[in-house]
């Protein structure tokens, strides 16, 4: 990090108001040249609202922003664009029609002396600029037929194309596996080097101290600090997110096993995975671990009744339950938490009170009418039991934080007295507070007898919380580990496929 240059952005005082909400309140920042700068903190700390005023998405109510040591605003993203910003985003902010070299031309299309379109040129340059970076993509490639990983490497190499002096990542690796995060941070690594500045937004501590040099955190749109990482701890960094200390993410209170209630055998479904079998106990919370593709999510939606499986028996309570659609899985007490719950998990148009209440209709509802009184007492007693954040339980879902979002789906399952929670990946895009909320509320489930099977890609909290591992690779189960057989390197080889010893 050359802290001795000129930073590439200083932000002093800034200020940003919305009807009856401030956003941010005083907050300072600068990104020098060659610096991976982290901004972190809680869903609603203010960290959108600041990329969205650098990228001239949003106006500042007061402050300034100084690009280079300029006195600047961007007043549009052409603008920012202009300042030599560039951003990355979770979900890929490209065409999807057009191919990878029409965005990186877009707006600016080279015309031959016929005034067509130059294809060969763009097709030229775009590949020499991904080359650069190590990134092997068709440059005549549709992007909706790239990969979530590719994609996101495109549009990095679209910000290269442009020039970018800082670049800004927004929980890039949310979708990637383990080896499409490296080559993430190889490119990160690169463009550091290079004098890039970095602004990098992630939930996941253990890549802030991988690759950033400092980290500043926000706490309700205030500025709480600016740290060097190599001077501080990621329980520090936590104390300062959340305003108090957190030994152990994952101590929760786990139960005795009790008797098994489900038991998989053999079960296959076509290439997405085949011959798996396992049991899982009563009050338990049964991990799921493998790379993105391993056939994890297939197998539970599978045993929920939203696929279909072509061979194999499951039983759940000593009774046969090859459902074969969700409406059985739900009656027999089964509840999925899927890993993408805006797009299957919620009706992202429609209020809390009506997502909380959306599964168990019965008890809101005689002869098809609703009783609205009802269900808005339900989803009153939920939002108070599990801390949802909403104005009302009348807002609509859609404008809820992710972790928020995620403990309405929970209520709606609670309301329907599940026995058995699916939890696919439940703290993708959660801040840490609201993880730690989940996490104690499986406690709460385990506590009441219910049973949890839960899938992660993040080893560290599938270690943390899980009694007992089943591990996949490439749609086949290559091991299931007690927790007294945990160990990070083993899993990592059965999640990649390597034999060794065991």
């Amino acid at each position: 990090m050359q802290t001795q240059a000129q930073p590439i952005v200083a932000i002093k005082g800034l200020v940003k108001d919305f009807p009856g909400v401030r956003a941010l309140s005083g907050v300072d920042l600068e990104v020098y040249p060659g610096e991976v700068h982290a901004l972190i903190g809680e869903n609603g700390a203010g960290k959108s609202t600041l990329i969205k005023i650098l990228m001239g998405i949003y106006s500042k109510t007061a402050g300034e922003i100084y690009v280079e040591g300029e006195l600047k605003e961007a007043r549009s993203p052409v603008q920012a664009q202009a300042f030599g910003f560039g951003a990355v985003y979770q979900d890929v902010n490209l065409a999807q029609h057009l191919s990878v070299a029409e965005n990186f031309f877009m707006g600016q299309l080279p015309k031959t002396k016929l005034g067509t379109v130059d294809f060969k040129m763009i097709h030229r340059a775009t590949k020499e600029i991904l080359e650069s970076i190590h990134v092997h993509v068709d440059p005549k490639a549709i992007i909706r037929t790239l990969s979530v990983a590719q994609q996101e490497m495109v549009a990095i190499g679209k910000t290269i194309f442009q020039k970018a002096k800082l670049v800004i990542f927004d929980e890039p690796t949310a979708l990637l596996t383990n080896d499409e995060t490296k080559q993430l941070f190889q490119m990160i690594g690169r463009l550091k080097n290079s004098g890039v500045g970095i602004l990098y937004v992630s939930h996941r501590m253990e890549e802030i101290f991988s690759i950033c040099d400092r980290a500043t955190v926000l706490k309700d749109g205030a500025l709480v600090g600016t740290v060097p990482i190599g001077q501080t701890t990621q329980d520090q960094l936590i104390a300062m997110m959340v305003g108090r200390n957190v030994e152990n993410m994952y101590q929760i209170q786990h139960q005795a096993p009790g008797e098994t209630i489900l038991k998989v055998d053999n079960i296959s479904r076509g290439r997405a995975f085949s011959n798996i079998s396992f049991e899982v106990r009563k009050g338990e919370i049964f991990g799921m671990f493998g790379l993105v593709g391993s056939g994890r999510t297939e197998i539970v939606r599978s045993l929920f009744g939203a696929d279909v499986k072509e061979g194999g028996t499951v039983t759940l309570y000593g009774k046969q339950a090859d459902f074969v659609r969700p409406a059985q899985g739900i009656k027999a007490g089964v509840a999925l938490l899927p890993e993408n719950r805006r797009a299957q998990g919620l009706a992202l148009g429609l209020s809390v009170s009506d997502n909380i209440n959306m599964v168990a209709q019965n008890k809101i509802s005689r002869y098809g009418v609703v009783n609205n009184h009802e269900s808005v007492k339900i989803a009153k007693r939920f939002c108070n039991a599990l801390r949802i954040k909403t104005p009302s339980v009348y807002q609509r879902v859609k404008n809820l934080s992710g972790g928020n979002q995620q403990k309405v789906v929970i209520s709606k399952w609670l309301e329907q007295d599940s026995e058995l929670f699916i939890f696919d990946e439940p703290t993708v895009g959660v801040d840490v507070g609201a993880k730690l909320e989940i996490y104690k509320i499986f406690e709460t489930l385990l506590k009441e007898g219910k049973t949890i099977i839960m899938i992660s890609s993040y080893l560290p909290e599938v270690m943390g919380l899980a009694d007992r591992m089943l591990i996949m690779y490439e749609g086949r189960q290559t091991g299931i580990l007690s927790r007294d057989e945990f160990q990070e390197e083993r899993i990592l080889r059965l999640a990649s496929g390597i034999k060794g010893k065991e």
